[in-house]
């Protein structure tokens, strides 16, 4: 692949599928960037995000450019068992003061909650030489030194087949990530999107989680509209061929082709009824692919009685919706 940089006005913002891909496989995660730590981790005791005591934590520090941060209560089993804070911060950007600010972090939650934390940091830049994994300070004869795990995203760049047969779901992810960063060429980004979803569909996960997965790699590898309309049709043969749905770039074309067909009968027939039917069929449509027949006829009288601005807001807002109260929020 090739090793280029994006200006800042290409940069994606990565911020809410690193955010997603933490929660829904975290353990994966661990065990493939920390399997250390991983090993000493009692997953079955479960674990408790705390994100918002995080936000609380470091509300008044100085952030810099941060992806994602996740704050975790898991048990540790590594020779004397107890409940412990893991601290997971994923860094898009060299940043001079990270290692300083990880401290603060760290310093600040343990003040806090009086218990062992431990703080991880998963790098996504670009740069192979940022590899801040450690804070010092000495001042007439005081000492401090702060050292944590980091893991490196741009070493896996090498381990590119090594990621393709590993079967943890998190490696499609790191996958991903690292065709968005690094790949400048969006016909290659478009190749290396769709091998992806080929592989994922070849791997027998179950179908959420395929979805799941397929989603997060949407989210990631972007696409120019042209190419995004090349993949999905290429994706729909995929789709035909293992009988398993791609519903998130789907979503897109979807909207796209409801807008297209309510404007064009609009036209034709002269009448605003064509465009509202169409944008209303489509986003039935897709509540039902992501939230389920019980909450599409739930959400029929509102949908059927909108008007049209308010159906492509809704069509807009259901492509990052986690809930259907996302969709039709502050209505």
């Amino acid at each position: 692949m090739t090793q280029t940089s994006h200006t800042d006005s290409e940069k994606s913002d990565y911020d809410s599928p690193w955010k997603e891909a933490l929660e829904y496989y975290l353990e994966h995660a661990m065990a493939l960037l920390f399997p250390q730590i991983h090993e000493q981790i009692d997953w079955s005791k479960g674990s408790h995000f705390r994100d918002k005591e995080l936000q609380q934590i470091i509300r008044d520090a100085d952030s810099g450019r941060r992806y994602a941060d996740k704050l975790v209560e898991v048990y540790a089993d590594d020779g004397k068992p107890t409940w412990i804070l893991l601290h997971v911060e994923v860094q898009g950007e060299p940043e001079k003061k990270f290692a300083e600010r990880m401290f603060t972090y760290h310093y600040r939650l343990y003040d806090r909650y009086q218990r062992d934390i431990v703080s991880v940091a998963v790098l996504t830049d670009t740069s192979p030489s940022f590899r801040s994994d450690t804070y010092r300070y000495e001042r007439l004869g005081c000492r401090l030194e702060f050292s944590f795990p980091v893991a490196k995203l741009l070493d896996w760049q090498q381990r590119w087949a090594e990621l393709e047969a590993d079967l943890n779901p998190f490696a499609c992810v790191v996958l991903a990530q690292l065709a968005a960063k690094n790949e400048h060429d969006p016909h290659q980004r478009k190749e290396v999107k769709l091998g992806l979803t080929r592989m994922l569909l070849e791997r027998g996960y179950s179908k959420d989680e395929t979805k799941e997965l397929m989603r997060l790699i949407d989210w990631l590898i972007q696409l120019p509209e042209d190419l995004e309309e090349a993949f999905i049709t290429e994706a729909h043969e995929l789709e035909e061929d293992y009988q398993m749905p791609y519903v998130t770039s789907f979503e897109r074309a979807g909207i796209k082709k409801g807008r297209q067909e309510g404007r064009q009968e609009g036209l034709q027939e002269g009448r605003q009824e064509g465009r509202q039917e169409h944008a209303a069929e489509t986003l039935l449509r897709l509540i039902e692919r992501k939230f389920g027949p019980t909450t599409k006829e739930a959400s029929r009288a509102r949908v059927e009685h909108a008007e049209f601005e308010e159906l492509e807001m809704w069509l807009d807002r259901i492509l990052d919706a986690e809930r259907i109260e996302d969709v039709f929020a502050d209505d």
